[in-house]
Formats: structure tokens, C-alpha cells, sequence
């Protein structure tokens, strides 16, 4: 006598001793990419499921090709990483001929190349290129990198010995918006905190001939705002160990962007991995975790002011 299964979740349960089917490629790219772009943004899955309104559940299953996920679901977790569908899907170049031809060019060339082509189209497109290519150096000095590397302290530091002014992009996000930093985030979402931070950046630089700016940890996250940053500053990134980024946050009374996540190292490193690459493509690396505060002050004053004179 053969028993009716009802299909749960529109799953058809398999006799426990069936193996588990492999995990098709596609579902682990997406996953792939909807881990990386979280690191990018600094969400932990925790945030990125309350976010985009699915289980925590459902979101892990996504990230490591478990699930199959229906196209509203995916259409949810690219609206709450800002992200476009096809970027989420990893198909963003092939929306014209143009792209097509453009991508055709540029794939498989290493980052060096890449660099270059990027530098060139800004100078063509007039959104300028980078530091020190065709153009005088800036003395705005951009600090940039994870919260806990040291920016304000050494920004302030380095401002007062180059009598330039210091300017804490958050601190002017805050006056635009006429609240918070954490309030902006709480009750208008980070697509809105990202364009206090767009305009907040583009004051800086119109006023500002010379001064050392402390940027949020989060500002690689938009590729428009870190493009501006770029061609109209010379960039530093403060790194630091991870458990000095921790250790320091601490110490300062708050834990974002990791508050309330039992695993907060593990996404600390998590962020920092995948904002590297970005924080990577400023001109002076100085490691804040290698020596003492003031010695890491006398490398960073020395080499920024080499970097400003040629």
C-alpha cells in the first residue's frame, strides 16, 4: 500500500538514505557573489535577511548554493544590497553592444591594465582619472579603511603638523542630514546614507584645496563615491590587524557595523576581506598595527609628504 508524500515548500522529500544531489555550479557563483557584495557593504547575514526581508535561513542556503532561490527572493537581496539584478546574476556587461565589445577588450587583463584603462576613461569622460596622472597632486590627503584603523586620531594628528584643516566626512554627513549617523541608517536606510555621504564628500572637495579628510570604512562601497575620492585626493589606507580594528571599536564604546552578532571577529574579518581590494587602490599603505602610535605618525607624516610634493 503506497503512501500519498505532500510535497512541503515545494520540495519532494527523498528516502534518507538518497545521497544529496551536487550543487549546481550557477548556485554557487550566486552564492559566491551575494557573500562578496554583503562583505562589500558591511552587512553581516543577520542584517542582509532583515534587510531584504527573507529568513536567515533561506539567506544561508542562498550563499552557499544550497537553495533554489525563486526570482522575487533574489530580486529582494539585490534591492537591499543596492545592487542591480544583473550584478547580483553576474551578467552587468552584457546589457548593450558596447559592453559586450568593451568586455570582450578588457577580459582576462590583469589589474594593472585595468588601472590604467580606468584612469584613461576618466580623463576622457572629464570625471577625472587618478592622482598624478596628467594632473597636479591634490593636497587633500583622503585616510581611508575599516573603522578602528586609526583615522581620526592620526588624521588629526597629521592635519595639525601640515596646518591644513581636518575634516570628519561623518561628522559632516550628520549636518546635512541634521541627525546621525546611526539614525540616518535606522530610519532612512543606506541608500539614503549613501547620498549624505556623496554630497557630504563633493562639499569637502569644493571648499577644501587642502585638507586631511577621515572617510567612513564604508565609503569603497559605492563605486561613483570612491571614484570621486580618487581623482580628487591622494589616498591612504590605514590598515590594521583585526583584532586591533576590534579592540579599538571597543574601546570607543561601539561595536557597528558587528553590533549584535555572536560571531562579531568573524565578520570583522569577513568586511575587510571583501573591501580590500578596493581600500587596496590608494597610493600609501601604512599599517597602524606594526609600531607604536607614534612612530606609525612619523611613517605616515613622512610619506604623505613625499606623496604631496612630486
Amino acid at each position: 500500500m503506497s503512501s500519498n508524500i505532500v510535497p512541503v515548500d515545494g520540495l519532494t522529500p527523498t528516502a534518507p538514505e538518497a545521497e544529496e544531489p551536487a550543487k549546481h555550479p550557477f548556485l554557487m557563483q550566486l552564492g559566491d557573489r551575494v557573500r562578496g557584495l554583503r562583505s562589500r557593504k558591511g552587512m553581516t547575514r543577520k542584517a542582509l535577511a532583515t534587510v531584504a526581508d527573507v529568513s536567515e535561513r533561506h539567506l544561508a542556503n542562498l550563499e552557499y548554493g544550497a537553495g533554489n532561490p525563486s526570482i522575487l527572493i533574489l530580486l529582494q537581496v539585490a534591492q537591499a544590497l543596492q545592487c542591480p539584478m544583473a550584478e547580483l546574476l553576474g551578467d552587468v556587461t552584457t546589457t548593450s553592444a558596447e559592453w559586450l565589445l568593451l568586455r570582450e577588450l578588457l577580459e582576462g587583463r590583469d589589474e594593472a591594465t585595468l588601472h590604467r584603462v580606468r584612469v584613461a576613461v576618466g580623463e576622457l569622460l572629464g570625471t577625472g582619472g587618478a592622482q598624478g596622472h596628467g594632473q597636479p597632486r591634490s593636497h587633500r590627503v583622503a585616510l581611508i579603511g575599516l573603522r578602528g584603523a586609526g583615522k581620526s586620531t592620526l588624521g588629526a594628528m597629521l592635519a595639525e603638523t601640515l596646518d591644513y584643516p581636518f575634516v570628519e566626512l561623518s561628522r559632516e554627513i550628520e549636518k546635512f542630514a541634521g541627525c546621525s549617523v546611526g539614525e540616518i541608517q535606522a530610519l532612512y536606510g543606506q541608500a539614503a546614507y549613501r547620498r549624505y555621504e556623496r554630497r557630504a564628500l563633493e562639499e569637502a572637495i569644493q571648499i577644501y584645496p587642502e585638507a586631511v579628510i577621515a572617510t567612513p570604512g564604508g565609503i569603497v562601497s559605492d563605486p561613483a563615491t570612491f571614484n570621486l575620492l580618487l581623482a580628487h585626493c591622494s589616498t591612504v589606507w590605514l590598515q590594521a590587524d583585526p583584532e586591533d580594528h576590534m579592540q579599538r571599536v571597543v574601546a570607543q564604546g561601539d561595536t557597528r557595523p558587528m553590533a549584535a552578532s555572536k560571531e562579531a571577529m568573524d565578520d570583522l574579518r569577513s568586511i575587510l576581506h571583501g573591501r580590500a581590494a578596493f581600500y587596496a587602490k590608494a597610493e600609501l599603505h601604512v599599517d597602524t598595527s606594526a609600531q607604536p602610535l607614534a612612530e606609525t605618525f612619523g611613517i605616515l607624516e613622512r610619506r604623505v609628504r613625499e606623496l604631496i610634493a612630486r
